[in-house]
């Protein structure tokens, strides 16, 4: 296993996220204060979290939680939920458990830095890039191509972080098929599900269409919940669920008892918290219509697919990395510029920048962001 390099994403952020006054770069949807989500609790649950005991909780999670989260799938029950603290660790966990120095994975392009480089720490890895010219669409042809006899685990995530893209439901399944005839797992990221723009296009889960596959979910990008550090993995294959969980002992061992009967409320409301999200970004997308009409000069761009994230292009002069790096130090407007979706296995964007769309403060965000270019067009003029 080779040492991991920097997470450019975390370390721009480490930087950026909490001394910027404008953070338009989120990746999460709009939280909910404390008082609003307890006022969402069952009898149940709200007597759960009075008396709650801070000892240790099971290693595989709340049973509750692990069946209410169950019950966003079709079929699936609690005993095909391993919980973690967050997605990060379940990607991390999943993949030191799934590949070994013999094998080979393909991984989808753009993506959270960590989907690529914990798989490349460990074996062969070859990138598929989603097409900017076709709006970011997967080549299902490509990733067929890819596929070796030793490859063990083809990794996606859709909607996709950073570009908002969703891949339509029969590739969806053509792709799951494809990986189950050749005994591959496919790694589908679906921390962005239920904020579509289309609900339509919504896909379904990997775990409800092959006992093989793994679905990731968490608290914190559709929910809007990061803090609560809860994430989970969802299969139908008892034993790999069990070597996860037998990898969880040499991390985090157990989540953190409240914030698994907060995650426990938040579930049960599920409807009721996407909506609420829906509602956020479609209030947000005509600000950011009539943001990108003015400045059609300097940013091309088309709002999500799906989740709270996209990928505009700069058009302006210079890198877009140093146009960022101007407008968080002298606006206080945080964006994350191409650089930090960089990656290893195929080339990636990059004249582009990530792009939130999912806080009660984007059109104020906005505002600054605008007063900034009006006033650096005259200074320029």
């Amino acid at each position: 296993m080779t040492a991991l390099p920097d997470f450019r994403l975390e370390t721009y952020f480490s930087r950026w996220e909490f001394d910027a006054r404008h953070h338009l770069t989120a990746s999460d949807a709009e939280t909910l204060p404390m008082a609003d989500l307890l006022a969402l609790a069952d009898e149940e649950d709200r007597a759960a979290w009075t008396d709650l005991r801070l000892g240790y909780t099971r290693t595989y999670g709340d049973p509750g939680l692990r069946a209410a989260i169950a019950g966003t799938y079709t079929g699936l029950e609690a005993e095909d939920v391993l919980c973690f603290a967050g997605a990060e660790e379940g990607i991390y966990l999943a993949m030191r458990v799934l590949l070994g120095p013999d094998d080979h994975a393909v991984v989808v392009t753009p993506n959270y830095q960590s989907a690529e480089t914990v798989p490349l720490s460990l074996c062969e890895v070859t990138g598929v890039a989603l097409d900017p010219d076709r709006g970011f669409a997967l080549d299902l042809a490509a990733i067929e191509a890819a596929l070796r006899p030793n490859t063990r685990v083809v990794s996606v995530n859709f909607p996709n972080n950073p570009t908002g893209a969703l891949l339509p439901e029969a590739d969806f399944r053509r792709l799951v098929e494809l990986c189950d005839a050749r005994g591959i797992r496919l790694f589908s990221d679906e921390v962005y599900r239920g904020l579509e723009l289309d609900p339509a296009a919504t896909l379904p889960q990997a775990a409800d269409l092959s006992a093989r596959a793994l679905s990731l979910g968490v608290m914190s990008k559709s929910y809007g919940l990061p803090g609560l550090r809860v994430g989970w993995i969802a299969c139908r294959d008892h034993e790999l669920l069990s070597r996860l969980e037998r990898a969880k002992h040499y991390t985090t061992i157990c989540n953190a008892a409240p914030s698994e009967i907060l995650a426990r409320i938040a579930v049960k409301a599920r409807e009721t918290i996407l909506a609420r999200n829906r509602g956020i970004i479609a209030a947000n997308l005509p600000h950011f219509e009539r943001f990108f009409a003015e400045f059609d000069d300097l940013f091309s761009w088309s709002a999500p697919q799906g989740g709270c994230v996209c990928f505009p292009r700069y058009l302006g002069p210079g890198s877009v990395e140093d146009f960022c790096a101007a407008l968080v130090q002298e606006a206080g407007v945080l964006l994350l510029p191409a650089d930090n979706y960089r990656s290893e296995l195929t080339s990636t964007p990059t004249d582009r920048f990530r792009l939130g769309v999912g806080r009660l403060d984007a059109p104020e965000a906005l505002d600054a962001f605008a007063a900034w270019l009006r006033h650096r067009i005259r200074v320029i003029e």
